[in-house]
């Protein structure tokens, strides 16, 4: 959907997508940290008006913000600061609606205040780059809602095109050429990496596959390829569910250093 904007110098996009569970559990995975770290990257969240949103991306990057709406269950608003480089805050509001057959219907818009062109198309990043997180938020909900999670995020910048890179990635997990239903392992001297295959994407920009995990431990697995410009960057995202998420986490992130760097052909 393209940005749209109004009189008043405000631009937006919005996307609505559906969810199981109830608004409560819904709530507590898109508005509080624990829940966000289960399925879209490492957060902490005060939960009332004038408190903090904090989001960790992996390194040195954060992004952080006033809670400008905190409604539990249904709406949830904040702002972030220094999302890219000089940009103006963005605002972002997400309303959670109970839905037909034990679902939700969950609204997110991300918008800014501003005359300048320059930031439309960071804001349509924002709306292409969520599908594959809304996907991790609907196995979590299905099937590990309320778990311990904690997540690993590696990934390593490629000096091959991104069609390459994936191929690469995905022969050395014995992936490649996997369909929706497929049991996959990963073999002898690569990661533990074991389950079923539940999403497929490829585009001109981005190739990822979905795995639900059972081995190492009960989990979910994104393994991609995303084309920025001038540099491909291949990347794994797990979530890990259960008492001992977080242990495993370390080992996993650890582990998956050490092994990708081999297997990508790096710009570094």
């Amino acid at each position: 959907m393209p940005v749209r904007r109004d009189d008043s110098g405000r631009r937006w996009v919005e996307m609505e997508f559906l969810v199981p569970g109830t608004p409560e559990d819904v709530w507590n995975a898109i508005a509080t940290g624990p829940g966000m770290s289960a399925w879209f990257t490492r957060a902490e969240v005060d939960e009332f008006v004038g408190g903090e949103v904090t989001f960790h991306f992996g390194g040195d990057a954060t992004s952080t913000g006033p809670v400008t709406a905190w409604e539990p269950p249904a709406r949830f608003g904040y702002e972030e600061v220094g999302w890219s480089g000089e940009a103006p805050p963005v605002a972002t509001e997400v309303v959670v609606t109970g839905h037909k057959g034990g679902q939700c219907v969950v609204r997110m818009v991300h918008s800014l205040f501003t005359d300048r062109d320059d930031w439309d198309d960071e804001l349509e990043s924002f709306e292409g780059g969520w599908p594959v997180f809304f996907a991790i938020l609907r196995l979590y909900l299905r099937h590990f809602v309320g778990q311990p999670a904690a997540a690993v995020s590696v990934m390593i910048p490629s000096e091959v095109d991104g069609a390459l890179a994936w191929s690469e990635i995905t022969e050395a997990l014995n992936l490649a050429g996997a369909n929706v239903g497929d049991r996959r392992s990963a073999p002898a001297g690569a990661p533990a990496l074991s389950g079923e295959v539940e999403l497929l994407h490829q585009d001109r920009d981005n190739r990822y596959v979905m795995l639900r995990l059972d081995e190492p431990a009960d989990g979910v697995a994104v393994i991609g390829a995303h084309c920025a410009p001038g540099v491909a960057m291949v990347t794994a995202s797990l979530f890990f569910y259960g008492p001992g998420a977080t242990d495993l986490a370390a080992e996993q992130e650890a582990a998956w250093s050490r092994w990708m760097p081999d297997r990508v052909r790096s710009s570094t």
